[in-house]
């Protein structure tokens, strides 16, 4: 398992990367034993690139934030949204934390380890670059603790990489009866749009929402 998902010992020096965030130029600060510490991932960058945020109020899960891009730019996108960002990793949760107090947006961004998040707490939408290197058995267990956040007509927003079993990932999620459309492809990387399915399956007829 990589180094980012445990919390890394010691004191953690900071330093700040550039990164555009959609029309947004920032930095970020960063440090060792947290996701993409030089710089904004390949496959983050290509869920921006394909997707656009949000509009109006809305409750947002960041899910596995490490240093917080997703945050900061759903954040700074929509000033009306609230957003929860999640991850394992304690560092990465203080660098997300920083991130956004800097950034004028800490009032509206909560960060949590996921234990700490309330079971009864959902989102309008879900925003993942998921950890696909955790296992298969592990992230389907994720997606499959997480994904049930959704509200109703809620839409998770995700990016695999190809080579790491996207179209498998996909293939799974809809056997579980969600709906996964593929929303964009390109440079390895497959971004989805993950909603809840339907089941007629009650005994009465109507349509049972996963």
């Amino acid at each position: 398992m990589s180094h980012y998902f445990e919390t890394p010992q010691g004191k953690a020096e900071t330093f700040r990367i550039p990164m555009r965030l959609w029309d947004e130029e920032v930095e970020l600060d960063s440090a060792r034993g947290v996701f993409s510490r030089g710089g904004l991932d390949p496959g983050t960058a290509m869920l921006l690139r394909s997707c656009d945020p949000p509009e109006g109020p809305v409750g947002l899960l960041d899910l596995g934030c490490g240093i917080g891009p997703l945050t900061i730019a759903l954040g700074l996108a929509n000033t009306d949204a609230r957003i929860t960002a999640v991850d394992v990793n304690e560092r990465a949760l203080a660098l997300t934390r920083a991130n956004a107090d800097r950034l004028g947006i800490g009032e509206r961004v909560t960060t949590a380890l996921p234990q700490d998040v309330p079971t009864d707490e959902l989102y309008d939408e879900i925003w993942s670059n998921p950890p696909i290197r955790i296992g298969k058995e592990a992230l389907h267990e994720l997606l499959g603790t997480w994904l049930t956040r959704l509200r109703p007509e809620g839409t998770a927003w995700m990016v695999v990489a190809r080579n790491l079993g996207a179209d498998s990932l996909a293939v799974w999620l809809a056997e579980q009866g969600w709906e996964c459309e593929r929303v964009s492809s390109a440079k390895g990387f497959r971004v989805f749009a993950v909603r809840r399915g339907v089941v007629q399956n009650t005994a009465d007829g109507h349509e049972l929402m996963l």
